[in-house]
């Protein structure tokens, strides 16, 4: 986690107006592009001018080359507050700024470098701004532990299995015979003449229509049918002895 606490007095001449206070903090320092900083910042306005929060995120790059460097720094996001009135206060309770597609971090190079950081600032018209400077690392992994994503995972897999569990018997039902689900007299029906059908199946050929007609209505194999002789080979090869 990263966090800091800043104060700012205002001065004009022989005036001096009260403070303007800043306090911010972010879960953890890591992040990958696409992933959202989530920002808790306090900013309190004690002085008599309108001041306005706001956060973003600069990358700063640096060459290295013949004993010089080069340095550039760029805004990448960036995100404004409401507008503060003199002895008012404003909280940031998880603000969230994204991350855009950016290149990741480099800290381990002789010759390029290139640092994040998120500063959380507050515009003063006329002076000074106020700022904290929060040190950011882009990777290319989230932060996800792998072990969590298993064990949710495993959790609402059980819960479905004990749903299935609950919701199915534990021993399949035989299905129903075929005189429960034909009756004897569509059977019979099937075997009507040609004569006695409609004007499609007179169009269909003598041959096939027979072979439809012969087995629409053929019961399917009981349930519980088994080969009633298992040991008989069905060539003339010798059959394997058992085991």
């Amino acid at each position: 986690p990263q966090a800091g606490t800043k104060e700012k007095t205002l001065c004009c001449w022989f005036c001096t107006s009260g403070p303007i206070s800043l306090s911010a903090k972010i879960e953890r320092k890591g992040y990958t592009p696409g992933e959202s900083i989530q920002i808790f910042a306090e900013i309190e306005n004690c002085s008599s001018r309108v001041v306005v929060p706001k956060a973003a995120i600069y990358q700063t790059q640096a060459f290295y080359a013949k004993g010089k460097m080069k340095e550039v720094k760029q805004l990448v996001a960036n995100l404004r507050g409401e507008s503060l009135s003199s002895g008012k206060t404003e909280t940031w309770n998880g603000k969230q700024l994204k991350i855009p597609p950016v290149s990741p971090s480099i800290l381990d190079c002789s010759i390029i470098r290139v640092e994040y950081s998120l500063m959380v600032y507050v515009d003063i018209p006329g002076a000074m701004d106020l700022f904290l400077n929060l040190p950011l690392v882009i990777g290319t992994i989230p932060l996800h532990p792998f072990g969590s994503r298993t064990s949710s995972v495993s959790s609402q897999c059980s819960m479905n299995m004990n749903w299935l569990g609950l919701t199915l018997p534990e021993r399949p039902e035989a299905p129903p015979s075929y005189a429960e689900v034909v009756t004897e007299e569509q059977r019979q029906s099937s075997l009507a003449p040609m004569g006695a059908c409609d004007d499609f199946e007179r169009a269909l050929p003598g041959p096939l229509f027979a072979y439809i007609q012969e087995f629409r209505f053929l019961p399917p194999p009981l349930y519980s049918e088994i080969d009633p002789n298992p040991d008989q080979p069905t060539d003339d090869r010798p059959s394997c002895p058992s085991r």
